[in-house]
């Protein structure tokens, strides 16, 4: 078969204008998606480093750049098929269904993943902080995307969902350097009380206790068998446990020393004899 350059020349003006428009729209989607393509992997690039600028975790820092990497491309890739003609509204809606029924089915752990991003991102507490959440009192010993993981004082691993800890309150007693130390104990009601404070008051000759803000020795409660006398001191967080333990220790025998007893509880019962009815 012969080529008829002729009748090509001949209907140029009706392929020229199809394949110019559609050559144009081609070269202009290719130049924008490799363009685009480049500026998302350094868009991506530059929010890891601003994340590890701001110290937030490895964690974090990977899972975000990925997540908004592969958001934008994704973006990228439907905007590039709708120059070239390629209808995107139906991949569109679908799209949207299917992250409507998957965010229905994992609401849980998307919960968790959130609460997971704003604990990584705030910091509320880190790896090695002694923490009380949701009921539990612990070390944490890692912090992952959808849970906490946290050691209790009997070396129990147990993990909590980072949704429940971000929705709840979170004590951390390892975030200040120094914690006040209360230490209540009861004496008589016959006990000398500036012979109790001053006793209580000798037990902070340590050096562990600072002196400023002094100790302080005031009666805390009436109670109904006793005087609750309650000594104030600050301390080291990492020195709290152990004065607490020595306090408990030394204070029976130190008041003991003076004649003031640590009273136990007493309650007095009046029985009425009634005579039997007839």
């Amino acid at each position: 078969m012969d080529f008829n350059f002729d009748q090509v020349i001949k209907h140029t003006e009706t392929w020229l204008p199809v394949v110019l428009e559609y050559g144009a729209n081609l070269a202009l989607a290719f130049t924008t998606l490799a363009l685009g393509w480049w500026v998302i992997s350094t868009v991506t690039g530059r929010v890891g480093v601003l994340l590890g600028k701001r110290s937030v975790d490895k964690t974090l820092q990977g899972f975000v750049g990925n997540l908004v990497n592969t958001a934008l491309k994704i973006m990228l890739i439907i905007s590039v098929a709708s120059m070239i003609g390629i209808q995107t509204t139906s991949f569109v809606a679908a799209l949207g269904a299917a992250g409507l029924a998957i965010g229905l089915a994992l609401q849980g752990s998307l919960s968790n993943f959130a609460g997971g991003v704003l604990i990584l991102l705030f910091r509320p507490y880190k790896v090695g902080d002694t923490v009380e959440t949701q009921g539990v009192y612990g070390t944490v010993d890692s912090i992952l995307i959808f849970h906490t993981v946290i050691l209790s004082t009997d070396n129990k691993r147990i993990v909590v969902p980072n949704g429940s800890i971000s929705n709840g309150v979170i004590t951390n007693y390892s975030s200040e350097t120094l914690r006040k130390i209360v230490f209540d104990v009861g004496v008589g009601y016959d006990a000398n009380l500036d012979t109790a404070r001053q006793v209580l008051l000798q037990m902070c000759r340590d050096p562990r206790v600072l002196s400023d803000p002094p100790p302080q020795v005031v009666v805390s409660t009436l109670d109904d068998s006793a005087i609750t006398m309650s000594l104030r001191v600050w301390a080291l967080n990492t020195d709290y446990w152990d004065l607490m333990f020595e306090f408990n220790e030394k204070s029976r025998d130190a008041l003991a020393e003076k004649g003031i007893t640590i009273p136990f509880p007493q309650r007095v019962i009046t029985v009425i004899n009634n005579q039997p009815l007839p």
